[in-house]
């Protein structure tokens, strides 16, 4: 048997305010005056002083504003680097991504794109990564996703939405906080709070468990009750706790796997465009026959936020379209087989896919 030898996060800063100290986590980081910090930065915080004026700028650093309204693509990637190796005089000293799993994942694969040759596409899957990427901080601005602690960055490609798995995806400075998840709508607190249920419920029921899992899913999701359900928290306690569910739930990934909505998700996502927090839930809305006790849960916090799902979103698709999505959400071999174990192909076959699709 041989075990992954699993990176982390080396430094984290925890707490309300601690975004004031990002110049002093950077300055000791800068190569020197023309190796610039490029920030990329949830387009929904242009206008918004209170959070911009505070990003440190010095010599040629950067804001690069980016619309998180599609999840990240490989070709977005490409454009990003071309754009800032043509802008910059030297390699820049770092990347720091700023905003929910989408700009945190672009932060991350940027990183790497900039020191590693071809495209984006080319690094989708297991360990394909060479060179070290730049130094890159992940400073989430909603909590959820988990990606601010795991090893992959999630990209839709020409051919398939996978990521960049790598010892060198992990942010080398994570900056937890809580103060800036304060304007997230309650829609998408939601969705997103519901990436890390998920998360949870496939890793903790999934046929990869062990106790190092185990112990951070068990937490992630004890906090997540106590959010969505027990609602007897304080605003501030709220957010701080989320934001700790979402690292110990994206922790609690990185020993094990997903499951069955995020391999359904991602066959969303990549025909649709669905967005990965709402298409998690949508998925997870029907699959009582994988995960029962965690469905029956998801509904009550489901009426408990009074969230309603979108509905009939596979309605008129036809069956090429469907075709396409078995084919990517089929692609992910580790995840069901977490899910349903070694067997999982005589369970899960293309037909029963689609009829789980066609719910939808």
């Amino acid at each position: 048997m041989s075990y992954k030898n699993f990176p982390m996060v080396p430094r984290v800063i925890f707490g309300r305010g601690s975004f004031n100290q990002l110049n002093d986590i950077l300055e000791p980081k800068r190569l020197n005056s023309k190796a610039p910090f490029i920030f990329l930065v949830d387009d929904v915080f242009k206008n918004n002083a209170w959070l911009t004026s505070r990003i440190p700028l010095a010599y040629g650093d950067r804001i690069i504003y980016i619309s998180a309204a599609e999840e990240p693509k490989t070709s977005q990637v490409d454009e990003l680097v071309e754009d800032i190796i043509l802008t910059t005089k030297e390699r820049p000293s770092g990347i720091v991504g700023i905003g929910g799993g989408t700009l945190l994942d672009l932060a991350k694969a940027v990183s790497i794109m900039l020191t590693n040759e071809g495209e984006a596409k080319d690094y989708q899957g297991w360990d394909l990564v060479k060179n070290e990427a730049v130094y890159h901080v992940g400073i989430p601005t909603i909590s959820g996703t988990g990606a601010e602690v795991s090893r992959t960055t999630v990209l839709t490609g020409p051919e398939k939405k996978l990521g960049i798995n790598s010892d060198y995806t992990p942010f080398d400075q994570v900056v937890l906080d809580s103060e800036l998840t304060q304007d997230v709508p309650k829609e998408q607190w939601f969705y997103t709070g519901m990436d890390c249920y998920i998360h949870c419920i496939e890793s903790l029921e999934g046929s990869y468990l062990n106790a190092f899992s185990q112990s951070y899913g068990e937490k992630a999701f004890d906090l997540c009750k106590e959010i969505f359900l027990d609602n007897n928290l304080s605003e501030v306690e709220s957010q701080e706790k989320l934001m700790m569910a979402s690292w110990h739930g994206g922790m609690s990934i990185a020993y094990s796997q997903v499951g069955v909505a995020h391999a359904m998700s991602y066959g969303l996502a990549y025909l649709l465009g669905t967005k990965h927090g709402i298409g998690n839930c949508i998925v997870f809305d029907h699959l009582e026959e994988f995960y029962p006790e965690g469905v029956k849960l998801f509904k009550e916090m489901k009426a408990k936020h009074n969230i309603e799902l979108p509905q009939g979103i596979c309605a008129n698709l036809t069956d090429a379209d469907f075709d396409i999505m078995i084919k990517v959400s089929l692609g992910m071999a580790p995840l069901w087989e977490n899910a349903l174990g070694k067997n999982w192909k005589n369970i899960m076959t293309p037909e029963k896919l689609k009829s789980l699709y066609q719910k939808m």
